[in-house]
């Protein structure tokens, strides 16, 4: 497989993964307010098992490429740059939500004096970007060697770890996705070409991840709530971390099998984009859902859950034509030179 049609599959990976991201933030929410589920519930159910998996373990994909580069220029491009974008983020919702809407400038510097050591609200995923980046490298300056990590890694993740440090809970639930992606790159791509090469076998392979997925997602005790989904079998948790590792190839599988199709250059670009995305969508989400909540616009939580998820994501893409078009607010998606740690 050709280095330019491995990142393409890629890219489409990472634009699933950010669909299926908008799409269960915007659904819950909608149907938390709504008071109600539709149709998108059970879509975002039967993802449950790998959406933020597959998300942590694409970006963990290329880090061999990386790791060994000096700390200096490894954590500009590793932690900086993600940290740049939460800091800037974060300091952008905080005084939206609290200090514009709610007109509280106490609570709002509060907030952000938080923020540096919690997360703040759905940027805790870019947060833990740069987390798991720094540990990745420590462990491999360290040597570690991967099976120890993995298996570590592993237990945290299917221990009940639920504390009040947020960086403390995410790292346990999603740190060995992430460094699978890291530690098991080589045979991933390998598993990408033979598929580029063997489409029928693979397809009939994802239709049997389908059913299997589906069947331990909503048997035999499935249960969806306006914002939460409680899976049947695929709740054990140590069932749950083999579905998440699964569905996270499944879709890597996927997105091999779509790369030569001429209708998926929009998916690799909202791939290629994600982050974009991944910045911005809230905050048009909760915008749009609040007016067509109190306006009547749209009743029923499924239609309604399927418009505010379609402004999430189209909104961010907009935002950020305009601004390449305009040349104004470049630094809320380009990391100025300021920002750069100096490598030499």
């Amino acid at each position: 497989m050709t280095h330019s049609k491995r990142m393409a599959w890629v890219d489409i990976a990472k634009g699933v993964s950010i669909i299926l991201v908008v799409m269960m933030y915007a659904t819950y929410s909608t149907g938390r307010h709504a008071g109600g589920v539709g149709f998108l519930h059970y879509v975002i159910a039967f993802a449950t098992p790998f959406r933020m998996p597959e998300f942590f373990l694409i970006s963990g994909l290329f880090l061999s490429t990386v790791i060994a580069r000096p700390w200096r220029r490894y954590a500009d491009r590793r932690f900086v740059h993600y940290m740049y974008f939460y800091g800037l983020w974060a300091f952008i919702m905080i005084a939206l939500k609290v200090g514009i809407f709610a007109r509280d400038p106490v609570a709002m510097a509060v907030d952000l004096a938080r923020a540096i050591v919690q997360p703040y609200g759905v940027l805790w995923f870019v947060y833990m970007l740069g987390v798991f980046a720094i540990a990745a490298k420590l462990l491999w300056q360290f040597r570690v060697p991967h099976w120890l990590v993995i298996a570590v890694a592993t237990g945290l993740q299917i221990a009940p770890i639920n504390v009040s440090s947020y960086i403390v809970t995410q790292f346990a639930a999603y740190f060995v996705f992430f460094y699978i992606g890291y530690a098991f790159a080589p045979q991933i791509f390998r598993m990408a070409g033979w598929i580029a090469e063997n489409r029928g076998k693979a397809i009939a392979a994802l239709a049997v991840w389908f059913v299997v997925n589906g069947f331990l997602v909503f048997l035999p005790s499935f249960e969806l709530l306006p914002d939460e989904t409680r899976m049947g079998f695929a709740a054990f948790p140590p069932l749950h971390l083999l579905l998440g590792v699964a569905g996270a190839v499944a879709l890597c599988a996927f997105s091999v099998v779509l790369v030569d199709r001429p209708y998926t250059g929009w998916l690799r670009w909202i791939g290629s984009h994600s982050l974009v995305i991944y910045l911005v969508f809230t905050i048009p989400m909760s915008i749009f859902r609040e007016i067509a909540m109190n306006t009547g616009l749209i009743t029923q939580t499924g239609p309604l859950s399927l418009a505010v998820f379609l402004v999430a994501l189209i909104t961010p893409i907009i935002l950020y034509l305009a601004i390449g078009l305009t040349g104004f607010g470049n630094f809320l998606f380009e990391r100025p030179g300021w920002a750069h740690m100096k490598t030499e």
